[in-house]
């Protein structure tokens, strides 16, 4: 089994508290969080922008594996994960994530670009955890 860790530190109340998160790795280390940073327009990350960019990371590497299984190394693979919050059941929750991908795979047609994009959409383990509706954009080039 492999285990990854994140971090955060919260001091103070909801809307002017602070908040400090970070990874095992250190790719991200005390990196501000808060209420301004989720709700409005505030300098810093969010745990949102976080899952965006998990679930578009795992997507990409998902599609890669699924496109190399049939001998398909991609040139490139962009994609943005956009995550939807919204008040759900007294409360918020992630109702939503739209997966926004564009790939160069050179031998590849359309067709089996499209095919392993749905696969890795449906499979790559974040699309699993993730409780809400997932939807894609794909482009190939």
């Amino acid at each position: 089994m492999i285990e990854k860790a994140g971090s955060a530190k919260w001091m103070g109340d909801l809307k002017t508290g602070k908040g400090l998160v970070s990874t095992e790795s250190a790719a991200l280390k005390d990196q501000p969080y808060g209420f301004n940073t989720r709700f409005e327009d505030g300098a810093g990350t969010n745990p949102e922008e976080l899952i965006g960019a998990a679930h578009a990371s795992c997507f990409s590497m998902a599609l890669s594996m699924i496109l190399g299984e049939s001998d398909f190394v991609p040139e490139e693979i962009s994609t943005t994960a956009k995550i939807y919050m919204d008040k759900k059941d007294g409360g918020f929750a992630v109702v939503k994530s739209h997966l926004t991908v564009a790939g160069k795979v050179p031998g590849a047609s359309e067709e089996d670009f499209m095919k392993a994009a749905e696969a890795a959409k449906e499979n790559c383990p974040i699309s699993k955890l993730l409780d809400c509706e997932i939807t894609m954009t794909a482009t190939f080039a």
